[in-house]
């Protein structure tokens, strides 16, 4: 077919970008060779509008074995000849369309990036933003999303261990669905994604090609409209049985020695494997697509180059030693061709039965080569100016604090997930120690090493809307508070960025303040950032999502016995509040949920402060001297205390500190403030090991079960749990009887 702008425009190509195709290829472009540009610099695949930006974060540092960019996760050193493996991606888009195999896909294609690497997952985590949960259409895409988590991370066989939900009116159209994956591997045991050696085979392993997920890549860069639900070719399906087998011959072929170099067909499918591992090899390939295994007939070559069906692997493997990869893959009953082979000309020759089809250098392709890299222009967003505005002393203190403390508890936001983490086997697999036992951040054994690892995500999304620098900064401190509380030492993040669209000059703001005040945090942590995935165009007619730089940060724990939980332990214990309070309440679940202020600032928060309020809770817990620790954030220190409180079964007593308002008090999401227990003959040591280092209060004492603040009796924390432990079933169970009603 004849190729011109408008085919370029219909690719979601611009026509600059037309242009420049052609600049460097020195011709026009065919058809196949424009869809091969139009996945390979789509935003999802270049970050053609972030990696300036994305440059200034730390990508160095601490216990980094690999920068940041270099391989298809971070790598970082444990000891003990061992390294962890992680990362962070979205499945926003294809989630929205269909939720169940978006998620179950976005899933399946995260452990794809550990185990391709030559780590073995451990432990799956997440990170949901949905809608109102009142709304049907919320409820939809929430069931659909938790059930394919759960039934590709149980099938695989990779326990999900932990994560985070909000919902906001602003995710109604765009859900955001971030899912992480940890690994281990043992010291030599990585693979790179790279091609190299001229005449080695070019090797197609795993499930056969289909048509499903043609266009996912470019699909994921543009907005949502009504008309995205007639683009489900774009959504991929997965089979977390055959991804099973997948790891098993993957991670056996790699013990062999024969693997050369390994990448995850993933966004953009082949063209994107075949570009990436050979403009990082600085070779070329030639490939016979017709060679590829496939499960429909009659494929035509734009759609093998650009099909990201599932559970596929490219792989660069040693002459004369296919028989040994093909034995294996046999053994696994999985697909495994020879497709191709190493060239050293630098250029990616796609063939169909002998006939040349595209052919395109490697380096023209991919992020940091050829791919374009823009500089977007930016603005302050003009919703600043409702939230400089906000005055706090306009709210009036609550005349009745209990009540609006029983509405905290069942706030979607603040209540149980537990109808969400009941579908998630958390201890399938390698299994972990934390289910029974909660703890700020998830600890899992890292087997075989004799270590565990705290990991996390994090990020209040309605902070970094309120002020994108200072919220981006408190994802990653409290990211790294809940993995000190939980008795580890923060070692690096991998980010998940999802923003709206970047030709917005205010979306674009957001995401540069967010990405300054990252780097500045994560630098202060010494937590690099090994890498992650942008997510733009989270954007519909009436607007953009928060802006939301998710955190997955993994932690290291030099012993299980290190492990601190969040529960109050035994009745007596002191319970002391670590760290400055403070009359903030802005941005709180309680000013927004409960006064109904959509605007105000941040909360208050000091990065020095909190650096130096987890270096105290650190020595605590290393020096044996509390009983539990849990951080104050979203519902404020109420909450906290709640949580401890079902955790281990017990009540509290405690006074507030009258030179604050109470609700602030109470309800606050000032950062940077934690509350332990300790046993009564601790109390002195620990106050003069805080004196005059941290601010810190003495709360009162852990009771039986009974509550009381300020000598008024609240109830019992039997009664507090079941709020919190039913609202939001009962809220989805009210829904389900009013369409079985409208039904009749």
């Amino acid at each position: 077919m004849e190729v011109t702008v408008k085919t370029a425009r219909q690719l979601r190509l611009t026509d600059e970008e037309f242009e420049l195709i052609q600049q460097k290829l020195g011709r026009m472009p065919n058809f196949n060779e424009l869809c091969a540009f139009s996945g390979m610099w789509s935003e999802h695949c270049s970050y053609k509008n972030s990696i300036k930006w994305l440059k200034t974060l730390p990508r160095e540092g601490g216990r980094m074995l690999v920068a940041a960019g270099e391989e298809n996760a971070g790598l970082m050193d444990m000891g003990d000849d061992y390294g962890v493996v992680f990362k962070i991606e979205s499945h926003n888009h294809p989630s929205a369309i269909e939720p169940f195999q978006g998620a179950a896909t976005g899933v399946g294609g995260i452990h794809r990036d550990i185990f391709t690497m030559g780590a073995r997952p451990i432990a799956a985590l997440n990170s949901l933003r949905f809608g109102n949960l009142n709304e049907s259409k919320t409820q939809h895409l929430l069931g659909g999303v938790v059930h394919g988590i759960g039934h590709y991370g149980n099938c695989f066989g990779v326990p999900t261990v932990g994560g985070e939900i909000y919902f906001e009116n602003c995710y109604h159209t765009n859900p955001l669905v971030n899912a992480m994956s940890v690994g281990i591997v043992k010291a030599g045991g990585t693979v790179s994604a790279t091609a190299e050696g001229i005449g080695n085979p070019v090797m197609f392993v795993g499930s056969a090609t289909g048509k499903d997920g043609i266009g996912g890549a470019s699909f994921a860069s543009a907005d949502i409209t009504a008309e995205s639900t007639e683009e489900l070719p774009a959504v991929q399906v997965g089979d977390p049985f055959q991804e099973k087998k997948l790891l098993e011959a993957c991670l056996e072929v790699i013990k062999t020695g024969t693997v050369v170099g390994m990448q995850d067909m993933g966004a953009a499918g082949i063209i994107c494997s075949t570009a990436e591992m050979s403009a990082k090899g600085g070779v070329g390939m030639r490939i016979d697509l017709d060679k590829v295994p496939t499960r429909q007939q009659n494929m035509k070559t734009w759609e093998l180059l650009l099909s990201e069906s599932q559970e596929r692997m490219l792989m660069v493997v040693e002459k004369g030693k296919e028989s040994i990869v093909e034995a294996i893959f046999e053994k696994w009953d999985l697909p495994c061709s020879v497709i191709g082979e190493v060239t050293g000309d630098g250029i990616l020759n796609f063939y169909m039965h002998g006939e040349l089809e595209a052919s395109i250098p490697a380096y023209e392709l991919v992020l940091g080569g050829g791919a374009p890299q823009y500089d977007r222009p930016y603005e302050t967003p003009a919703y600043f100016e409702k939230i400089n505005a906000f005055d706090q002393s306009a709210v009036p203190v609550a005349s009745d604090l209990k009540a609006v403390a029983e509405k905290m508890v069942e706030i979607p936001n603040i209540a149980s997930k537990r109808w969400v983490y009941v579908q998630y086997d958390s201890m399938v697999g390698t299994g972990n120690t934390s289910t029974n036992s909660p703890s700020d951040a998830a600890v899992v054994l890292a087997k075989p090493s004799n270590k565990a690892l705290a990991v996390t995500t994090d990020c209040n999304s309605r902070y970094v809307y309120a002020d994108p620098y200072k919220g981006a900064m408190i994802a990653v401190a409290e990211a790294a508070r809940n993995i000190v509380c939980s008795g580890g030492e923060p070692l690096g993040v991998t980010n998940c960025l999802n923003f709206g669209n970047p030709y917005d000059p205010q979306v674009y703001y957001q995401f540069v303040q967010a990405i300054k005040g990252m780097g500045d945090a994560c630098r202060r942590f010494n937590t690099p950032v090994t890498g992650g995935n942008v997510s733009f165009y989270n954007q519909n007619p009436d607007g953009a999502v928060y802006p939301t730089p998710t955190i997955g940060m993994v932690g290291l724990l030099d012993s299980m016995e290190d492990k601190m939980t969040l529960g109050f332990r035994q009745e007596g214990d002191i319970i002391l509040m670590i760290g400055q309070a403070s009359d903030d309440i802005n941005s709180s679940e309680y000013l927004h949920k409960i006064v109904g202020v959509e605007f105000s600032p941040a909360p208050r928060f000091d990065l020095e402060e909190e650096v130096a309020l987890q270096q105290t809770i650190s020595s605590l817990i290393k020096n044996k001297m509390i009983e539990s620790a849990h951080d104050i954030s979203e519902g404020g220190l109420f909450i906290t205390l709640a949580e401890s409180g079902f955790a281990g079964g017990k009540g509290f007593e405690i006074s507030t500190d009258s030179a604050y308002r109470k609700d602030a008090y109470l309800f606050g999401e000032g950062q940077s403030r934690v509350v332990v227990t300790v046993k009564p003959r601790m109390l002195c040591d620990i106050e003069d090991a805080l004196r005059g280092k941290t601010a810190f209060q003495r709360l009162g004492t852990v009771t039986n079960g009974s509550i009381s603040i300020d000598g008024e009796n609240w109830g019992t924390i039997n009664d507090w749990k079941n709020k919190y432990d039913t609202a939001i079933e009962k809220l989805l169970a009210g829904h389900e009887s009013e369409h079985a009603l409208s039904a009749l």
